[in-house]
């Protein structure tokens, strides 16, 4: 069986490597579990011979690699779990953990309440549209659907649901001059 095992490793450590390697992205890793799977190879000793070596070892390496792969997310050390922008946080903070430089304000409840009423005037005139032109407007600009999506729901050319878009887009901002802009 050692013989075997040499000839074996000759012919499919290789492909082995590269298989490990690309699955881990980690070379060592890749070396590892490569010796790992040569060793339990050898310890099993059941190779029966009715699928080719490389289809058995890459059976073995297969399950070694979940097996690293579900161990080094058990051991995720806590240093990794900082970004190198959260490392860098101290220059934003003095010796007393104080703020270097105050943080922006944030909006004022006048500003949400303007915004409130631009979303009423908008609702107001995405009514205002034709029941597709505007189901393609909040498909389209408010929940980013993709096009084709957009078509097959719409059942819609993509020519038909371009022009229909632009047509929606121009009800609205139409009516938001008129509404919210006075113009």
């Amino acid at each position: 069986m050692s013989n075997n095992m040499h000839d074996w490793l000759n012919q499919h450590g290789d492909f082995l490597y590269r298989f490990a390697l690309a699955r881990l992205r980690d070379p060592h890793l890749a070396e590892d579990v490569v010796q790992e799977t040569f060793l339990a190879a050898i310890k099993s000793q059941s190779f029966s011979g009715d699928s080719a070596p490389r289809t058995w070892l890459t059976g073995i390496l297969k399950h070694k690699i979940i097996d690293m792969m579900r161990k080094n997310v058990r051991e995720i050390v806590a240093s990794d779990l900082m970004s190198e922008q959260d490392a860098n946080m101290d220059e934003f903070f003095d010796e007393a953990g104080h703020w270097i430089e105050k943080p922006m304000d944030w909006d004022m409840p006048e500003n949400a309440l303007e915004q409130k009423q631009f979303l009423g005037v908008l609702q107001n005139c995405m009514d205002k549209l034709p029941t597709k032109l505007s189901a393609l407007f909040m498909m389209r600009d408010v929940h980013e659907t993709d096009n084709e999506e957009i078509c097959k729901e719409l059942n819609n050319t993509t020519t038909n649901a371009w022009v229909m878009l632009y047509r929606a887009r121009m009800g609205i901002r139409k009516c938001l001059e008129i509404n919210w802009l006075g113009a």
